[in-house]
């Protein structure tokens, strides 16, 4: 049987987040699990960084136990954070009551669960002059990932997507009223009632924000399909002749050429490198700088590599799936670059087998 290389591990192992073992559904460790599942975007301490700060006490003190609950079930699709549907509802409860336990933070409020009366129409002209700047013209949310990498470095932290089936699944409208009615101490975001708004002016607003309910998902809530995790060719000629191929394929795309290397490379005794797998490693700067822009976590995938490997009689070539990035990283505003780069590397492979 055909192993995928270690080259591809990464990929592999990011998109292994949901085959984690679980914790004892008798006792969950919600700091545990926070470790786990949440530190790596959040913080440990919930300060933030790819994820935005959540041990803000003017969040915490403003949201409830369910925002927070259906926030780590259902995600937020294509804006980063991802949907933990394979976590109980225990773990769900054990981490948000691990957030809780943060300092600074008053006791939640318990948000009501019914619709918020006003004028949609009327919202729709409030949110343009008041929200747009920051929260996007749809409901989009700021671009960019939490770290000053991928953000204005005059934004502490990103404007959330209004327009976003987790965030409207998740937040009811007496919530949304209520940071519209005090700010939030600590971000950009200030109290509408010190704007001069009055509360049938914010009302007008939630009701804008709702209709968002009734709109086909924004494109910045999507995340790209992929057939699969590895995009693969066999090709005609022998290793030596296909690396070739690879490296010439690869400038005809406009790539520089970084290196050629066995797989093993530095794992073992030098002179005994496996001659049957190799990677050919090539990059375009510009694209590289852009992509680091929209997430930096795509650093863990560059430069690009092309791998050929002989089996018995079969020599392969192949690539990472760019769509896949998509779905692990689980940010809409790589789906353009991601697509730019699956041709890129269909080309190169097709050029390689022809």
């Amino acid at each position: 049987m055909f192993r995928i290389p270690a080259l591809l591990a990464p990929l592999l192992f990011l998109g292994a987040n949901t085959a984690m073992a679980a914790e004892s559904p008798a006792k969950p460790d919600g700091a545990r699990l926070y470790a786990q599942r949440c530190s790596a975007c959040h913080g440990a301490d919930g300060s933030g960084g790819v994820g935005v700060p959540l041990a803000l006490p003017a969040f915490l003190s403003s949201v409830d136990d369910a925002y927070l609950h259906k926030t780590v079930r259902l995600g937020r699709p294509g804006r980063v954070m991802p949907a933990f549907t394979q976590l109980t509802d225990a773990e769900v409860a054990a981490i948000v009551a691990h957030i809780r336990r943060w300092p600074g933070q008053k006791r939640p409020p318990t948000h009501s669960p019914l619709r918020i009366a006003g004028n949609a129409a009327r919202g729709k002209t409030l949110y343009k002059r008041h929200c747009a700047a920051c929260h996007g013209a749809n409901g989009e949310g700021g671009h960019g990932t939490g770290v000053t990498l991928s953000r204005p470095r005059s934004a502490p932290i990103l404007a959330p997507a209004l327009n976003n089936p987790g965030f409207l699944a998740a937040a009811s409208d007496t919530l949304i009223k209520t940071a519209l009615l005090y700010g939030r101490e600590g971000t950009p975001m200030r109290s509408f009632l010190e704007q001069g708004l009055k509360e049938r002016d914010i009302d007008d607003i939630v009701a804008h924000v709702r209709a968002f309910e009734q709109l086909p998902p924004p494109s910045s809530a999507r995340v790209l399909e992929s057939e699969s995790p590895v995009l693969m060719r066999e090709s005609p000629y022998s290793i030596k002749q296909t690396v070739e191929k690879v490296q010439a394929a690869v400038g005809a795309a406009n790539m520089r050429l970084i290196r050629v290397q066995t797989l093993d490379q530095g794992f073992v005794e030098e002179g005994k490198e496996n001659q049957r797998q190799i990677i050919v490693y090539s990059c375009d700067f510009n694209f590289l700088n852009e992509a680091l822009k929209v997430d930096p976590r795509v650093g863990l995938f560059l430069p690009c590599r092309i791998t050929v490997v002989q089996q018995a009689d079969k020599v392969l070539v192949m690539s990472i799936n760019p769509k896949r990035l998509s779905r692990i990283f689980n940010n809409a505003e790589l789906n353009e670059m991601c697509e730019q780069m699956h041709q890129i590397y269909l080309d190169i492979l097709e050029e390689t087998v022809l």
